[in-house]
C-alpha cells in the first residue's frame, strides 16, 4: 500500500501532524508513506523513522526564479517535481493542509482514495473523493488525528516522534558547551513570531531576563532566526544574556530546547518544537486561542489577558492589547510556580 501525507508548512502545523503519521505507521505497518513538505519544515521529517520518502515542494524557489524571469528554470522544476510525485501509485492520500496549495498537489498525485476535509476553505475539498467533517473546537494535532480514527486506527496519547539527528545532538552541545551552559540549568526565550499581533514588546522581554538572571541565577538564552532583532532586546538588559539567534538550524534548536529547564515564548513554531521535545513551556497567548493551537501535552502554560475581543486571529491590530496588558512580573512568577512544580491558576492541558 502507499500512502501519501500532504502537510506542506509551517513548524508548528507539520509537528502537530507528527502524532498522526504515527497512527497511520501502526495502521499500516508495511505501507510506503511519502510526505510532501516545504522547505522551512522539511528537516522535520526528512530521515523519519516512520517514514519512506520525502518530496521537497520548493514553491516560493519556483516563484522567486518566475520573478527572476527564469521561466524556463522554474518549469523544469516544477515538471521535476511532478514527475516524481507520480513515481508512485499511491492507494491513499491524505490532505492535512486543507489549502488551495495543497488541494493540487492532491490532483497532481493522482490518487486513488483523496482524503481531506469537508471545507470550503480555499476550494481545498475541489479534488477529494472522500471527506470527513473539520471539527475547529478541537486542538489541532485532535483535529488531524481524526484522519487516521476515520481510517480505523485506534488513537491513544499522542506521539511526537522526531527524526534522530546525531550531528545535531553533537553541534547543539559544541555551543552549549561554549556558553558553559549544563543540561537543564538555563532558560531558554523565543521572542520571535510570524504575526506582529503575536509579538510582545521587547522591553518587557528584556525586564523578563533580568528579573530571571538577578533572582534566580540562571543563565538566559535568546533564540531565533536573526541575532540583530535579538540584539534589540539584548542590549537593553542590565544583565548578560546569550544570544544565539541564527546559530542553529532546525534539529539544533530542537536539541537545545530538549536540554533547557524551560522555554518561554511567543505562539510559534519553537514553542510547538520546545513541546514536542518535552519541555515544559510558558507560552503568551493574545490573538490567537490555545485551545486550537496551544502548546500540546501536560506541563505547558499559557499566559494570556482576559480580553473579550481575544481570541481574534487578526493579523493587525491598532493596539495589540491583548500583549499589551502581560507583565514581566506575572510570566517571572508563571515560571517559579513551573519550577516548584506548582501548576499555574487556570492552566488548561491539551493532551489526547
Amino acid at each position: 500500500m502507499n500512502i501519501l501525507i500532504v502537510k506542506l508548512s509551517a513548524i508548528g502545523d507539520v509537528i502537530h501532524t507528527l502524532p498522526s503519521l504515527a497512527a497511520l505507521r501502526r495502521l499500516y505497518p508495511d505501507a510506503h508513506i511519502t510526505w510532501v513538505v516545504e522547505e522551512v519544515a522539511a528537516d522535520l521529517v526528512l530521515h523519519h523513522p516512520h517514514l519512506d520518502q520525502v518530496l521537497i515542494f520548493r514553491r516560493k524557489n519556483w516563484i522567486n526564479k518566475i520573478k527572476a524571469g527564469q521561466f524556463s528554470a522554474a518549469w523544469q522544476d516544477a515538471h521535476t517535481f511532478v514527475a516524481e510525485l507520480r513515481r508512485r501509485r499511491y492507494d491513499l492520500v491524505i490532505d492535512f493542509h486543507g489549502l488551495f496549495k495543497s488541494s493540487m498537489i492532491v490532483f497532481l498525485s493522482q490518487g486513488k482514495r483523496k482524503l481531506g476535509y469537508d471545507s470550503l476553505q480555499e476550494l481545498s475539498g475541489l479534488f477529494l473523493n472522500e471527506k470527513i467533517p473539520e471539527d475547529m473546537n478541537k486542538h489541532a494535532v485532535d483535529r488531524y488525528l481524526d484522519f487516521p480514527h476515520h481510517l480505523g486506527a485506534t488513537i491513544g496519547p499522542a506521539e511526537f516522534i522526531l527524526p534522530v539527528n546525531p550531528e545535531a545532538q553533537a553541534k547543539s552541545r559544541v555551543l552549549l558547551d561554549s556558553y558553559s551552559l549544563e543540561k537543564k540549568k538555563y532558560i531558554a526565550i523565543n521572542p520571535i513570531a510570524l504575526w506582529e499581533t503575536k509579538l510582545w514588546d521587547n522591553q518587557k522581554f528584556a525586564q523578563l531576563a533580568d528579573i530571571i538572571s538577578q533572582r534566580l541565577g540562571i543563565p538566559v538564552v535568546f533564540t531565533g532566526r536573526d541575532k540583530e532583532s535579538l540584539d534589540k532586546i539584548t542590549s537593553t538588559m542590565a544583565t548578560k544574556s546569550i544570544n544565539i539567534g541564527g546559530q542553529t538550524t532546525l534539529p539544533e534548536l530542537a536539541c537545545m530546547y530538549k536540554d533547557a529547564l524551560a522555554i518561554i515564548t511567543t505562539d510559534s513554531g519553537p514553542m510547538h518544537l520546545a513541546a514536542a521535545v518535552g519541555t515544559s513551556v510558558i507560552a503568551l497567548f493574545g490573538p490567537t486561542d490555545p485551545a486550537r493551537t496551544g502548546p500540546y501535552g501536560k506541563g505547558h502554560t499559557i499566559i494570556r489577558a482576559d480580553l473579550s475581543c481575544s481570541p481574534c486571529l487578526l493579523k493587525k491590530c491598532p493596539t495589540k492589547k491583548c500583549m499589551e496588558e502581560i507583565m514581566p512580573e506575572q510570566v517571572f512568577a508563571a515560571l517559579e510556580r513551573m519550577i516548584q512544580g506548582k501548576p499555574w491558576p487556570g492552566t488548561k492541558h491539551f493532551c489526547a
